[in-house]
């Protein structure tokens, strides 16, 4: 009985200190950033590959480099200039399935609180219209507003002002 009690006890023991392997799930966007090694990819390595399948990343040059649509003074029609910028997006977006997008929607600190969200709002659902002709699905965007809360420029003058009338595309994740 004690014998018994004994080899019970150390296998016990042995099976808590031992270390089985387990697979780490790589979805399979990720499978094409780098080719598969012998070695598991730490942590980081495997975030990095994700974001790069995500979205692209922020440094990299040309119109889908950037990230923000600009608008005249009370105005939510996007000029023909920012129409490659939204091309690249949403060329990226269809060809990401997995991406998503959230489009916020900003005014400068002239008007009031409510007219400000409520044009951010008209800025964003521009932006996602334009994506939508594109042919990015509507699950992978999301509008929102911020009104005249989250200036790029703090400043009180045209040069600051037009610089908070925008729509910025900020992927998930990002």
């Amino acid at each position: 009985m004690k014998k018994t009690i004994f080899v019970l006890t150390v296998t016990s023991v042995l099976a808590a200190c031992s270390s089985t392997p387990t697979a780490t799930s790589v979805p399979a966007a990720d499978k094409t950033v780098a080719p598969a090694t012998a070695m598991t990819p730490a942590p980081a390595a495997v975030s990095e590959g994700v974001k790069s399948v995500l979205y692209p990343p922020k440094g990299v040059g040309g119109a889908l480099g950037q990230r923000s649509i600009y608008y005249d003074f009370d105005q939510y029609a996007i000029k023909d200039q920012y129409k490659p910028i939204l091309n690249a997006h949403g060329d990226f977006l269809v060809g990401h399935g997995a991406s998503k997008v959230i489009l916020q929607g900003n005014a400068d600190e002239r008007g009031s609180r409510e007219y400000n969200l409520g044009l951010g709002q008209r800025r964003a659902d521009s932006v996602r219209k334009v994506l939508a002709a594109e042919g990015v699905k509507d699950s992978q965007m999301e509008t929102v507003s911020f009104g005249k809360e989250k200036p790029r420029n703090p400043g009180h003058n045209e040069a600051a002002w037009a610089e908070n009338r925008r729509t910025d595309i900020v992927y998930q994740g990002e």
